[in-house]
């Protein structure tokens, strides 16, 4: 047989868990041909001598929606490994809308929940749909990467109910029309439905899917899984414990009504619950009655910087604050000098995800006179100073023009012992990346190296073959993508070539190339060889490389 492309040499780990061996693996027609000794000819061969072939990674929590209309390669996605990335998480998707009032509306959710702009939407996503499959038929041609897209409740409710999506429960006849979108969308493609239990639109009002009661969820979920396959994913009420464990127990009420799986995220480690024992008990209680409920839970800490130029989900909780941050740039400098006063005292009162903000410590500076205070903590800079820490903020702040670097680490998710165990746990998915939100906060691509770099390489906590099994066969079976996620012969072709004693997931850089002249955080890879999508090579020797052969999934 002649192939279209061949790797030689290579360690493979087929992420199905089975012991890693030395072999060739030949591609053909965007599918994988041949697993063992090759020795015909190829258009086209990688020489993986002292390198891991895996499957391709596999990110089930992302929202690059609106970014792949213009970058079909969701960067920084495939540099880390990665070939196929869900969309469309946490109640929010791009479709259906019935016009601009609706298309204003998810603009506006997408700013408050996952923290992109609306110029950066103005510039940049057309909404030039309306339906679901036709936002598919939009991004498709434009594809490098993967997609599996879920469809969000919030985004069904708003199409159908309008501005009542926000007042009460469905009708009958509401929910009937809900689950014909759900059926179209799943005819064409669709992974799945997306809700969330937990978030707040630009007004500060509960989000649509907030507003379902049970029998829509079943509905919804039922007409989903008429489809083959389908996920339920959700977003609990983190806040607050008692209703995280409620959530989970209506997400088992849904598996067992509906026969689908559902995904909550996230479930990571935290000083009041370094290993999680609360969420994971619950998943474990609905495993024994039947229910396939799973966490998903990163494995870096959840590190943030925060800006007073940007947005800040540590600032949300201070209304004086948020106030001022809602602002455009060009209006924040003079508010935050003529309301110091009242500001620095409302920071003193600081809970919740503001009580981390004396952790933060100042990284990039503008200024000359502010560079002898990088790397310090504000708490210490407070105490040195004799000043509030507030007073420290606004004082860097002002004199950078507001772009002083907050950097928030090693505060949340970060026992590592901990985090080892949560991930591990069979009911755990490896996910929660969050990547392409939050954008000017932090850069939730570069999981898959963190893991390979301290996980396996620098810790020994996990070995490659279990590593890879995570990021790949494992979820590739719970989440209904039975085509890919394996090397294994007549599987697609997504292989990722890499170094494991060099991978990494590289430092954060805050960069300017989003439109709507947005700024974000990106990490670059390192011990990448080659990432491989439906067979053609998208990235090679640290460059990408122009192909289309990314696929909805």
């Amino acid at each position: 047989m002649d192939y279209d492309l061949v790797i030689k040499n290579g360690t493979v780990i087929d992420g199905k868990g089975s012991k890693r061996r030395q072999t060739d693996i030949g591609i053909k027609n965007g599918l994988i041909a041949t697993i063992g000794p090759i020795s015909s000819k190829s258009t086209t061969s990688i020489d993986a001598t002292d390198l891991v072939v895996s499957p391709g990674f596999i990110d089930i929590h992302t929202h690059f929606d609106p970014q792949l209309c213009w970058d079909g390669l969701a960067t920084p996605s495939i540099e880390h490994g990665i070939t196929t990335i869900v969309t469309g998480n946490c109640s929010l998707s791009l479709a259906p809308i019935k016009g601009k009032e609706d298309a204003d509306k998810i603009v506006s959710m997408f700013g408050v929940i996952e923290d992109i702009k609306k110029a950066t939407f103005d510039e940049a996503v057309p909404f030039s749909w309306n339906s679901f499959p036709e936002y598919l038929d939009h991004i498709r041609p434009k594809l490098g990467i993967n997609v599996g897209a879920l469809i969000g409740h919030s985004a069904i409710r708003l199409y159908v109910m309008g501005k009542d999506s926000q007042k009460r429960s469905a009708n009958e006849e509401e929910i009937d029309e809900m689950c014909a979108i759900v059926s179209e969308a799943m005819k064409a493609g669709a992974l799945g439905i997306s809700s969330s239990y937990v978030d707040i639109d630009e007004n500060g009002e509960p989000v649509p899917s907030r507003f379902a009661d049970l029998a829509e969820k079943i509905a919804l979920a039922k007409a989903m899984r008429q489809s083959g396959r389908g996920i339920w994913q959700v977003v609990p009420y983190f806040p607050d414990m008692k209703q995280q464990l409620d959530n989970i127990k209506e997400l088992g009420d849904i598996s067992l009504a509906a026969n689908v799986t559902c995904s909550l995220q996230p479930v990571i480690s935290s000083p009041a619950s370094p290993d999680a024992k609360e969420l994971i008990g619950a998943l474990e209680q609905e495993r024994e009655r039947g229910a396939r409920v799973y966490g998903q839970s990163m494995p870096r800490c959840f590190d943030l910087n925060m800006r007073l130029s940007e947005t800040s989900m540590l600032l949300y909780a201070l209304p004086g604050w948020k106030k001022i941050m809602d602002l455009p740039r060009e209006q924040r400098l003079e508010k935050f000098k003529s309301e110091r006063n009242s500001l620095v005292e409302e920071m003193k009162a600081a809970q919740g995800f503001g009580g981390s903000i004396p952790f933060l410590k100042v990284g990039n500076t503008k200024t000359k006179e502010n560079e002898v205070y990088q790397g310090r903590y504000l708490a210490e800079i407070a105490q040195q100073e004799s000043k509030e820490i507030g007073e420290v903020i606004l004082d860097l702040s002002i004199s950078d023009n507001l772009d002083t670097e907050f950097q928030l680490q090693n505060v949340i998710n970060a026992d590592k012992q901990a985090v080892a165990k949560i991930v591990s746990h069979p009911l755990c998915h490896f996910g929660a990346s969050d990547a392409g939100a939050h954008i000017t906060q932090f850069c939730g691509t570069g999981d898959t190296s963190h893991l390979l770099e301290h996980y396996v390489r620098e810790t020994k906590t996990f070995t490659l073959e279990e590593a890879v099994q995570k990021m790949t066969g494992e979820l590739a079976a719970d989440w209904g993508l039975a085509d890919r996620g394996v090397l294994e012969e007549g599987k697609a072709a997504d292989i990722t070539i890499f170094n494991p004693d060099v991978v990494a997931a590289g430092e954060e850089e805050f960069v300017d190339d989003f439109p709507g002249e947005a700024r974000r955080y990106i990490r670059k890879s390192q011990g990448y060889k080659a990432v491989i999508v439906n067979g053609e090579t998208a990235y090679l020797d640290g460059k990408y490389v122009q192909s289309l052969s990314g696929q909805i999934v």
